[in-house]
């Protein structure tokens, strides 16, 4: 994962090491009433799990639920040693994450022909290692697959819209074939362009992991106003803050929560009215030492969730 160093996997025994507080997290009921309520939203972390047996205890006794996982390489050994640390500590998989191989640049210039299976540069090597991610998740029990699909063209007449969603339909058969769902992570399309995408690729397994602070790193939409044109796809989210950019070249800046332009009271409001049922999974940027960042975000996504 080396090439695509943007990412810091924010649950692991080196950065997480001796975590022992403890947060009350929610149970598993969901309603069946017309609005959403606090029990049917989950929250969770990114984790490796490279290493299920001591990476998950970390998420375990950091008080999640939920996790979603990043893995290096798949194999069916891995994925029974996950299988059984995911059962052992109680963990529910939200999705695995996806990436690589090849160079991705998290920028404006030389991320449209870097991220994801839109530039033809690693598209087959992407394709194939997507793939195997899904067999992955089927023998480990992981319901979804998620990743940056790239900047998809908002023109629906552009070659490389067209190869991208020629690309998607054949990986989005496959995942229907295996029972596992794909969620596009946001962040360097518009809401309207994602949504033409998972109309036009068509499988009816493809959903949405709304990254709130991409839509404004990348000067995309505004995080509320994105939710009304593609709620109804979003399954998960990473909670995540940041500011618009400056720089025509350069992302905006990421920031703690709540300190950036993402409305979370606002947002999570929002998620009740539309009757959401997912994750909320914390997604940390900004450096290596997060634990109490990670348990200070939780209480505040708690203390929104329950009000």
């Amino acid at each position: 994962m080396t090439t695509i160093n943007r990412r810091k996997f924010i649950c692991s025994a080196t950065l997480l090491a001796g975590a022992s507080a403890m947060v009350p997290s929610f149970g598993r009921e969901t309603s069946t009433d017309g609005e959403g309520s606090s029990k049917d939203i989950k929250l969770g972390v990114i984790s490796a799990a490279n290493n299920p047996e001591e990476d998950l205890k970390i998420v375990r006794d950091l008080g999640f639920p939920t996790c979603q996982l990043s893995i290096s390489n798949y194999s069916s050994e891995l994925a029974k040693r996950l299988s059984a640390s995911l059962k052992k500590y109680g963990i529910e998989p939200t999705s695995l994450i996806c990436m690589g191989p090849g160079v991705y640049k998290w920028n404006l210039t030389e991320g449209p022909s870097t991220i994801g299976l839109v530039p033809r540069v690693n598209r087959a090597a992407r394709v194939e290692r997507l793939m195997k991610g899904i067999d992955f998740c089927k023998e480990a029990g992981i319901p979804a697959i998620q990743t940056h699909f790239g900047f998809i063209p908002e023109d629906p007449g552009d070659i490389k819209y067209q190869e991208f969603i020629a690309t998607m339909k054949p990986i989005g058969e496959y995942a229907l074939k295996q029972g596992i769902d794909i969620y596009f992570e946001t962040g360097q399309e518009t809401p309207v362009t994602l949504l033409r995408a998972i109309l036009d690729i068509g499988t009816g397994n493809l959903f949405v992991n709304y990254d709130t602070a991409n839509l404004v790193l990348y000067g995309k939409s505004n995080p509320l106003d994105g939710l009304k044109v593609i709620g109804k796809y979003v399954r998960a989210l990473h909670a995540k803050d940041g500011n618009y950019p400056t720089d025509p070249n350069k992302l905006g800046k990421e920031v703690p929560i709540p300190e950036g332009e993402v409305n979370f009271p606002a947002i999570i409001s929002y998620l009740k009215k539309i009757g959401f049922k997912g994750n909320i999974t914390i997604e940390y940027e900004l450096g290596d030492s997060n634990k109490e960042y990670i348990l200070k975000t939780k209480k505040y996504l708690e203390n929104l969730i329950l009000s």
